[in-house]
């Protein structure tokens, strides 16, 4: 096993232990790290692994969504490993990129996994995101600068989403609550 899987196999075996009713996700991930095929680059068609930014307000109550270019969706900012093993790192990267904001910060733990289906686009078949999330805290100013990645972006209040439709979104708003409750 590569020593860069031992720390996310780590992280993962900790988040298990948090989330013990997420034990099926959890092993869809550690299967992935066990294939010979790089699962840090986008190029393994088969599925790869990104990095998910919960991206938090200063008062921790709204999170900072995009409307997804390739998508259409509205979803948590978030991108492609691209060969960096650090998945916390990869989560901040993108939310520094995808959002303008300079003044963030990362939590170490891992907040959610979520394997989802990427349709086919263009000359990409479709395939696997392996979607590592993290909590990002935005620190000072709030004003965000939309990117090319996004059709636009807006900070929604985190309590409404516990009820969004998209079962992802939904199970983070539940999660945060649940925390900032505890």
């Amino acid at each position: 096993m590569p020593a860069v899987h031992a720390a996310l196999r780590e992280h993962l075996a900790a988040y298990a232990r948090r989330w013990p009713a997420e034990g099926d996700v959890v092993g869809q991930f550690l299967a992935l790290l066990d294939d010979p095929a790089d699962p840090f680059l986008r190029e393994r068609l088969e599925g790869h692994l990104t990095g998910g930014a919960w991206l938090v307000s200063g008062d921790g109550e709204r999170v900072l969504m995009t409307h997804h270019r390739k998508l259409g969706r509205w979803l948590q900012l978030g991108g492609h490993a691209d060969g960096d093993t650090d998945m916390a790192r990869v989560a901040l990267k993108e939310a520094e990129e995808e959002s303008g904001l300079s003044d963030l910060s990362v939590e170490d733990d891992i907040f959610d996994l979520d394997r989802h289906w990427i349709p086919e686009r263009k000359d990409v078949p479709g395939h696997w995101h392996y979607d590592v999330r993290y909590v990002v805290r935005a620190n000072g100013s709030e004003a965000y600068v939309v990117s090319d990645e996004s059709l636009d972006l807006a900070w929604r209040g985190i309590a409404p989403l516990a009820d969004d439709a998209d079962p992802s979104i939904r199970r983070m708003a539940r999660k945060w609550l649940a925390r900032s409750t505890a």
